[in-house]
């Protein structure tokens, strides 16, 4: 038994939930030092805040990216998911390919379990809503019940990964639940779009999140070379079937990001 005081006030607030995860934001950053005052001060005029993932376990358990875990109170322990050498080894290779962490650590029994703080955005995704299948950029996965797998998958046409700038490999999502993801822009900002048996054309690394069941490929703009040429938009990333995709204003990179300029809480 347990009594927590102070979790939540004026400064702290949850700001979206879904099942047992919640997203709790910082109003100001009142733990910074004078010198950073201005720099907190501006942040929190350009919505530039602390953001942290707070899960209330039930006798169940959440797989969650390793090293994001800053706190567990209850009766809630670690595992790891890797079964032996072959294994981390295997893992290693697919974490190397799509940025994220070797091995996803998995929380079990009853309590609260909080992740580290970010000042990205938080999205909480339902998979139901999905078709219980979502491919995501890389970088993004923070958090998911544990009943949904992680799979590393491989562009079935080349040219997507050659030319696409997402990779060979992606992480894919699948089952029923919830999921925590890092976005580099706030869910105000994303496009939601959604096909049925048709295509959209993006000319960049836009797209942070889509349907597995949607065919993603890499196409000139237009019909030739020298049309390409002339528009200057050369190749898109064309994205073709019946599904939903996540469509942000800016590249997921994180050179276009702010992090850098703030300052960090270790």
């Amino acid at each position: 038994m347990f009594k927590i005081k102070n979790l939540t006030n004026d400064n702290i607030k949850i700001i979206e939930q879904k099942g047992n995860i919640k997203v709790l934001e910082y109003e100001k950053d009142q733990s910074l030092t004078p010198d950073l005052a201005q720099v907190g001060y501006f942040s929190e005029k350009m919505n530039i805040k602390k953001r942290q993932v707070l899960i209330e376990l039930n006798n169940d358990s959440y797989t969650v990216s390793a090293g994001a875990m800053q706190w567990m109170l209850g009766n809630i322990y670690g595992t790891s998911n890797i079964k032996g050498v072959t294994d981390f080894f295997g893992k290693a290779i697919k974490g190397a390919v799509t940025n994220e962490s070797t091995s996803k650590p998995v929380y079990e029994g009853t309590g609260l379990l909080m992740l580290e703080p970010t000042y990205k955005h938080i999205l909480l995704e339902d998979l139901n809503t999905w078709g219980g299948n979502m491919i995501i950029d890389d970088g993004l996965f923070i958090a998911c019940e544990s009943t949904i797998k992680n799979n590393v998958i491989m562009r079935s046409n080349l040219s997507s990964a050659v030319l696409g700038n997402q990779g060979l490999f992606n992480l894919c999502l699948s089952g029923n639940g919830i999921v925590a993801l890092e976005s580099p822009v706030p869910r105000s900002e994303l496009i939601e779009i959604e096909l049925d048996n048709d295509v959209i054309k993006v000319d960049g690394n836009f797209v942070i999140a889509w349907s597995k069941s949607l065919d993603f490929t890499v196409e000139k703009s237009t019909k030739n070379l020298v049309g390409s040429a002339i528009s200057k938009e050369g190749f898109v990333n064309v994205y073709r079937g019946t599904g939903k995709l996540l469509l942000a204003p800016v590249c997921n990179n994180p050179i276009v990001t702010l992090s850098p300029l703030i300052p960090s809480n270790k």
